[in-house]
């Protein structure tokens, strides 16, 4: 394949101000980087604060812009969101506009556009000044498909999907019943919210262009079929796009160790190895009380020190506080409101990964060889679990009671088995180091993510045919 280093190309990569899409486009931006292509990454100033610390990158521009909140906004019911979004999208459509404008005006013109999950007027806007546009799907192939399906030719299997034993068959998708689906899937058009109906329109540009190309955060060996199913349009496997310190061979390194984080990675380094359990659940999932009561009491039961990151309230509320085992828990393992994820499933301590499923947190969990406790809460999450716990067999998913919640000694059972010596701990332990040698493998200069992202960015971003 051809060298692509010193070529001349400028990308701009839009993306929604989410924490859970800052990460994996700043990783691609990187790969983009390292194959000779310049990068502006444009974001609201939402998203923009967040970063804690701008990666200093010879080729990578940021261009934040104002979405009206800058970082200030507070979700208090699902209305504000659709606000905090409109805004967003207003104010972003005339920025970029703008700013490719203004680029093309200064000789800094962008060859073409890259945007994100409900980021789909981005490309009508991409589309309006004539400039290609490429969606990077963030999620598993598998999400993509079953929206896919849910707004083409299979739309009428979605209907009168009530009956919690249903099972729906859809091609290149393991069988799934209705609680394995994406948040949303079954609403009403007429009246569900505007993140589906950002994801409807996303699906109906992809079925009106000839050939559409989407960048997937995955891999070929996780997701073969997922990935090649589709007739209509091309997805290509270019991940998992997560900083390079999950994909190193070395279990764990002292440089990686940070001032601030010190308290808890000596309370690690004082543990045996595989004997923790770390629970998160992202950036912005808040739990409920009763569900943070039901963690700590089946932690209780099951015995086993733990890492437990429980964020504040909006109002800077110290949750842990209500909790009415917290001097039990204390006594037991470690409650933090912060900590750096890579530092901590890297640690050869940790044993079992509790999560959200978040894609992120599933694809680190799987390149740091810790098996995962799935407790999905909404959206992908419940797809993501239902991989992992039937395809993939890196983990086992919590169940939900009759009444709705997931109780503690259903958290105790999950704990026990991926934790413990039985046949199915040890065998979701070989499924673990099985996903993570082929996650390093595909990311590999001659892996299939690196062969695929370099393909794709010499035929569509640099314009060459030579392979």
């Amino acid at each position: 394949m051809k060298n692509l280093k010193n070529e001349k190309s400028h990308v701009l990569i839009a993306l929604f101000p989410g924490q859970g899409q800052i990460n994996p486009c700043l990783h691609f931006s990187k790969q983009l980087i390292n194959l000779g292509i310049g990068v502006t990454l444009t974001m609201s100033q939402s998203a923009f604060s967040k970063i804690k610390k701008l990666p200093n990158v010879e080729g990578l521009n940021f261009a934040p812009f104002s979405d009206g909140y800058d970082g200030k906004f507070q979700l208090s019911s699902i209305d504000d969101f659709h606000m905090f979004y409109s805004s967003v999208k207003s104010r972003g459509s005339k920025f970029i506009f703008n700013l490719i404008k203004s680029n093309a005006k200064n000789s800094t013109p962008f060859s073409h556009v890259i945007y994100t999950i409900i980021m789909e007027w981005v490309g009508l806007v991409a589309k309006k000044i004539n400039i290609p546009s490429t969606l990077f799907w963030i999620q598993p192939a598998t999400v993509f498909d079953v929206y896919y399906y849910r707004f083409t030719d299979y739309s009428d299997y979605f209907k009168n999907c009530d009956a919690k034993n249903k099972i729906i068959e859809l091609p290149g998708l393991p069988p799934l019943s209705p609680i394995d689906f994406p948040s949303f899937v079954f609403d009403d058009m007429e009246s569900s919210n505007w993140a589906i109906k950002s994801i409807k329109r996303q699906i109906e540009m992809l079925s009106s262009e000839e050939n559409p190309r989407v960048l997937v955060n995955t891999f070929d060996a996780l997701e073969f079929d997922a990935l090649g199913i589709q007739k209509h349009v091309t997805m290509v496997g270019i991940g998992p796009s997560i900083p390079s310190t999950f994909l190193d061979d070395n279990t764990f390194r002292a440089d990686m160790i940070e001032i601030s984080s010190k308290n808890y990675m000596d309370w690690l380094n004082s543990k045996d190895k595989g004997s923790v359990i770390y629970i998160a659940f992202g950036s912005y999932s808040e739990i409920s009380s009763q569900l943070m009561e039901e963690i700590g009491h089946g932690l209780l039961k099951c015995g086993w020190p733990f890492l437990w990151v429980i964020r504040e309230g909006q109002d800077g509320d110290k949750m842990e506080d209500k909790l009415s085992c917290k001097d039990e828990l204390e006594k037991q393992g470690k409650i933090v409101s912060w900590c750096s994820q890579v530092e901590v499933l890297k640690h050869p301590s940790v044993g079992c990964f509790l999560t959200h499923c978040g894609w992120n947190s599933t694809l680190e969990s799987i390149a740091s060889k810790v098996p995962i406790v799935a407790c999905p809460l909404w959206n992908d999450q419940v797809c993501n679990a239902k991989l992992i716990q039937d395809v993939w067999k890196n983990g086992v998913r919590v169940n939900v009671s009759e009444g709705g919640v997931v109780e503690r000694d259903e958290f105790n059972r999950c704990i026990t088995i991926v934790m413990g010596d039985s046949e199915e701990g040890e065998e979701l332990r070989r499924n673990v180091k099985k996903w993570s040698d082929l996650a390093k493998e595909a990311m590999k200069e001659n892996g299939t993510s690196s062969v695929n992202l370099k393909a794709f960015a010499n035929e569509i971003l640099l314009g060459h045919n030579e392979y």
